[in-house]
């Protein structure tokens, strides 16, 4: 077969680790043939290709990001994209593809699927908030780079005697929040699950204080008090009609030091959390997840996504692994706030 293989979405590492997978046991066991789409679902909307062989993914492991390129093209809402695709895809001579991405990319993937397109969609997020796999790659990088970021919070903080705010990303699910925040010792650990008590807040804030070490809390993007909406940095929408996030750190901050009368300073991670080279755990998973995408494709076992279920992968339905998200359960975050204040 000829097969096509794209990212989607936002970039994070192991996509690279997921390509050259696909790629290497593709040609030497099956002899298959594959060609690269560039940025996301824009590749087959305007046939826009480059070559993928063996050559294409030597020493492409321990890189981040794509060397496919990304975007977040939603052809569903372009007028005729679906036909565009279907032609391209026709025209290139690609008989399957392989759509790797997160919630966005692979709920086109599975509208694409009930049209008639054989894709198989391969889990990638650093929000880990896929529905039906226990993790997706990019996830461990993107914990590991935040907790890193905050153990060197906790000394400045310490010197300044200051409230530090960590805001990661994470718009629907707080994974990174509570497992970075965990993993570091955080104080306080906000997530978009669980509305907040800004006076709750505060009182853990006072409470480290008295223990003459500083608090350091880490918030979703997402995340917002009882009494409020999410703070927005722009009304604007993306593609897929998300309104962009941020700003909930410098409004927490700002409440803190009005409160409490104690500084409060903010550090915004953002794309940092999804840059730079794998972790061990993510290059494994990402390896794994391709070599079992293409034989899921050899086999012809279309509409399927790869999925971690403890520590086998398996094929799951695309319409299960993107008809809900997967949040933080009550019962998460409740071993965490054992270790607030």
């Amino acid at each position: 077969m000829r097969i096509g293989v794209l990212t989607g979405g936002g970039d994070c590492p192991g996509l690279n680790a997921v390509i050259r997978a696909v790629v290497r046991k593709g040609v030497s066991v099956y002899g298959h043939e594959f060609v690269g789409f560039r940025d996301g679902w824009r590749g087959p909307l305007e046939g826009e290709t480059m070559p993928l062989d063996i050559q294409a993914v030597r020493g492409i492991l321990p890189r981040g990001g794509t060397i496919l390129g990304s975007s977040r093209t939603n052809p569903i809402k372009i007028d005729g994209g679906v036909e565009r695709i279907n032609a391209n895809l026709s025209s290139s001579g690609v008989d399957a593809l392989i759509a790797i991405g997160g919630e966005d990319t692979l709920g086109v993937a599975k509208q694409l699927f009930d049209l008639g397109v054989r894709v198989i969609g391969v889990p990638k997020t650093i929000d880990n908030d896929l529905n039906a796999t226990d993790y997706t790659f990019g996830f461990d990088t993107a914990v590991n780079i935040v907790m890193e970021a905050i153990d060197r919070l906790h000394t400045t903080a310490e010197s300044h005697h200051r409230a530090l705010i960590c805001e990661v990303m994470g718009r629907h699910a707080g994974w990174i929040a509570l497992h970075a925040g965990m993993a570091s010792g955080a104080n306080v650990i906000l997530i978009p699950e669980k509305p907040f008590d800004i006076d709750r807040v505060c009182e853990y804030v006072e409470s480290r204080f008295k223990t003459r070490y500083a608090p350091i809390i880490v918030v979703a993007e997402g995340a917002h008090p009882v009494e409020g909406q999410m703070a927005l940095q722009t009304g604007e929408l993306d593609a897929f009609g998300h309104v962009r996030l941020g700003g909930i750190g410098e409004r927490l901050a700002k409440e803190i030091e009005k409160r409490t009368g104690k500084e409060a300073r903010t550090t915004v991670l953002g794309h940092i959390q999804r840059g730079g080279t794998p972790t061990a755990f993510d290059r494994v998973l990402a390896t794994r997840f391709g070599l079992q995408a293409i034989d899921a494709a050899h086999e012809g076992d279309f509409g399927k996504m790869v999925a971690l279920r403890g520590t086998d992968i398996v094929r799951v339905g695309l319409d299960e692994a993107t008809k809900e998200l997967k949040t933080v359960p009550v019962s998460r975050y409740e071993e965490a706030e054992v270790f607030f204040g």
